[in-house]
């Protein structure tokens, strides 16, 4: 079951930090200082911040965070999927097609025009490029520089 975290999800907004944090080998950056309620609790509010839990038996297996980006040069937005992972042991079930299935109907919903998402280049992204490519209406390459504030 997928389903959209809203408004109180505080729980299930830290199961999708731990979930993250192992999926992607990264629990310092996901878990070692979490976010207080107050800030969790603006987050869930949000309704530009899609989170998405996909559970099985009450166990986090999958989840996709998105952000809906509205821009100034038409009356329009696009959707960018931030992050998206499932548990090792869950994969190649459809979990990760079906998270991107529910973001793209709700950034249907909220008018984006376009979904996109970034893929790493390293050979152990492979089978999430070939996810993407399955569904992809294009492939675009380019370069991501991170910029200190």
């Amino acid at each position: 079951m997928i389903r959209r975290l809203g408004p109180g999800d505080l729980p299930g907004l830290r199961a999708l930090n731990r979930l993250f944090g192992e999926v992607f080998d990264e629990a310092e950056n996901y878990t070692a200082a979490p976010p207080d309620d107050a800030y969790c609790a603006e987050l869930l509010a949000d309704r530009d911040i899609v989170l998405l839990l996909a559970e099985m038996d009450g166990q986090a297996v999958g989840g996709l965070a998105g952000y809906m980006l509205r821009k100034f040069e038409r009356e329009r937005a696009e959707f960018f999927i931030y992050d998206l992972g499932v548990d090792e042991a869950f994969r190649r079930q459809g979990i990760a097609t079906a998270l991107i299935d529910q973001a793209r109907q709700i950034a249907r919903e909220c008018g984006a025009w376009t979904v996109f998402v970034q893929a790493d280049v390293f050979p152990e992204d492979e089978p999430a490029r070939r996810l993407y490519r399955k569904l992809a209406r294009e492939e675009m390459t380019a370069l991501h520089f991170d910029i200190a504030p």
